[in-house]
């Protein structure tokens, strides 16, 4: 019995001694860089290598040496920040205003210290305040900015602009523009701002349309001259918005506000194919929308040679344009003469903080009811686009974006007892109506 004992303890020793012996020479035999691995770390490191490879595959050389995670997360981050929007309309448009400034983008505040006009009468322009406003509690608004007293240029300011455009489903900007160098009458050049503008809108893939403002010294020369300066700077944009035409053209469109300052004779130089020096069928050829305010601007828009006509203004009943029973027989016109219609829409209207005596033209916002009317009757004539006045007008009070209760020795409205978003929430109630009666009339 000891003898079988001792038997298999050599036995047991002999065998362990083997399988040391094995277990080295296997190892001296292996690669130095191919470590013997458990079944589990050959798994997680061939997913390693293989998610390694197909990365380094998909590189561009030049972007071998960026930080692909931080890329991936951010761009991650963007796509599931997109996916919460609806899809952008692109046959809503919303007129947008980049001339706000403040100290610490701009050295100094820009139009929130809009002065108070006066009234065009000495005796009725005594009866009310004049002066400059004093931000950042007291602006050239009659509602107060979830943001404060902003500026166009800051970066945070027009990423969470395009986010409220895209939560009201929102596709296309009309920008206020002036030429490089010139501006507003109470503002600086804004034509700077626009590469920022453009990139930032192509990050929620919103467009963007040029609103051309009345500039000391319109006429068809410069008109054309500023054109080409739009296209060729900016019309390579991805977010530079062009639209098909029915003769199959993609053209950009351009708003032209205050159009009548000039007559339809100057105009026609510029728009109609007869004239030698027209802007039609060369490179620079567009889609030009003009200003209607007095009915008989109608047929001089036509004599001008305009593609299209806008009203622009929100106060209904203040303009011809934009009295909204007039819309029916305007896009009866359009169609008649081949002309693109677009109401324009607003939530309200107030300017009493730029114009103290303009009381007659105040609309009230009526909770949203308002603009629900104005964007049903828009809707009624059956439009080509419908355009949103605005976005962020402040000084008028026609602004969609976001506001908050204020209190302080100025006293300012507010959306209460709604949300700030609420007018941005009508609007993608309405831009979902409006898309889904475009394709019922194309059926």
């Amino acid at each position: 019995m000891a003898r079988f004992r001792l038997k298999s303890c050599v036995t047991l020793v002999s065998l362990a001694l083997l399988l040391v012996i094995i277990t080295l020479v296997l190892k001296a035999l292996a690669p130095e860089d191919s470590p013997i691995d458990s079944p589990a770390e050959v798994k997680i490191n061939l997913r390693q290598a293989a998610f390694q490879n197909q990365r380094d595959f998909n590189k561009r050389p030049e972007e071998t040496k960026m930080s692909d995670p931080v890329e991936s997360d951010k761009d991650a981050e963007l796509q599931s920040t997109l996916r919460k929007f609806p899809p952008p309309n692109y046959y809503l448009h919303a007129f947008y205003y980049v001339w706000y400034g403040n100290p610490t983008f701009d050295g100094k505040y820009v139009h929130w210290d809009h002065p108070q006009l006066p009234h065009w009468d000495a005796k009725v322009a005594q009866e009310y305040p004049q002066g400059r406003h004093k931000p950042p509690d007291d602006i050239g608004a009659n509602y107060y900015p979830s943001l404060g007293a902003y500026s166009s240029r800051d970066p945070s300011v027009l990423d969470a602009h395009m986010q409220q455009l895209r939560t009201a489903a929102i596709g296309v900007i009309a920008v206020s523009w002036y030429p490089p160098s010139t501006n507003d009458d109470n503002g600086e050049p804004v034509d700077e701002i626009m590469p920022s503008l453009l990139d930032m809108a192509h990050k929620y893939h919103i467009k963007v349309a040029f609103h051309i403002e009345p500039y000391k010294g319109r006429d068809e020369v410069n008109m054309f001259t500023n054109v080409k300066y739009i296209i060729d700077k900016y019309g390579d944009h991805p977010a530079f918005f062009k639209y098909r035409t029915n003769a199959g053209k993609l053209l950009p469109l351009f708003y032209v506000y205050d159009s009548y300052l000039m007559n339809s004779e100057q105009w026609a130089k510029l728009l109609k194919h007869t004239d030698s020096s027209s802007i039609r069928d060369t490179p620079y050829d567009a889609i030009f929308i003009a200003l209607l305010v007095e009915e008989k601007h109608k047929r001089e828009i036509l004599t001008a040679g305009f593609d299209g006509l806008y009203t622009y203004f929100a106060t209904n009943g203040f303009t011809y344009g934009s009295t909204q029973r007039n819309w029916a027989s305007i896009k009866a016109f359009c169609d008649d003469n081949d002309l693109i219609f677009i109401p324009s829409v607003g939530p309200g209207y107030i300017d009493t903080s730029v114009r103290p005596w303009n009381f007659k033209n105040t609309r009230n916002r009526i909770n949203g009811k308002y603009y629900e009317t104005s964007l049903s009757a828009a809707l009624e004539s059956r439009p080509d686009f419908i355009s949103i006045t605005s976005f962020n007008e402040w000084h008028e009070g026609t602004q969609i974006e976001t506001a908050v209760p204020k209190t302080g020795q100025t006293v300012y409205l507010d959306y209460l007892p709604n949300k700030p978003t609420i007018y941005l929430e009508i609007t993608r109630k309405w831009a979902a109506i409006f898309g889904g009666e475009r394709q019922r009339w194309q059926d």
